[in-house]
């Protein structure tokens, strides 16, 4: 009879280790999944940059350094492999996207061109599915590292070698500005 409810408790532990097993990998995948969905936000957002520049450039010929800078950013922000040196890129490459926008507000002609206003549109667009998936991806990476960490899941973590996932934190310039009210 003990041995019967022994038996029995370990067929349960054992099921619970499965189950624990389980929801690791889904999850590890699932972060993989959300990363890769980032990634085709950024390489989208990387493509239209070089048009927006080239543009910018048709007008502002005399802000060399400032395009440079933009062109610069992005070749290292596409050239980035692990989430921290995505996110140093990407910070340092939107610094360069506001440098850039704050160029093209001193030209009114360009500011009107058709195809700049496009290219902005695009570019606002594909920023708000890079949020979207920067959450998406930050929530799964939560969820991971929480069963990473908690009891007893960590312990099959640590038996398989389940490692905590970065969070991806891009920090929008815009949203720490104040707005400036004129009367």
């Amino acid at each position: 009879m003990i041995a019967l409810i022994i038996g029995g408790v370990l067929v349960i532990a054992l099921l619970y280790g499965v189950s624990i097993y389980n929801r690791l990998v889904k999850l590890r995948n699932l972060v993989q999944e959300a990363w890769s969905s980032i990634d085709v936000m950024l390489k989208k957002r990387h493509d239209l940059i070089p048009n927006l520049v080239e543009t910018v450039k048709g007008y502002a010929t005399h802000e060399r350094e400032t395009l440079e800078n933009v062109t610069k950013a992005r070749n290292l922000a596409v050239g980035a492999d692990s989430v921290e040196g995505k996110e140093i890129a990407e910070k340092n490459l939107n610094q360069a996207m506001v440098n850039l926008f704050a160029v093209a507000e001193q030209y009114p002609d360009l500011k009107a061109n058709t195809n700049f206003q496009q290219l902005q549109a695009e570019l606002s667009s594909i920023e708000n599915d890079i949020e979207k998936s920067r959450r998406y991806y930050n929530g799964t990476v939560r969820e991971n590292n929480t069963l990473v960490e908690s009891f007893p899941s960590n312990i099959v973590a640590n038996m398989y070698k389940f490692e905590k996932s970065k969070f991806f934190e891009l920090e929008n310039i815009a949203d720490r500005e104040v707005p400036s009210v004129k009367f």
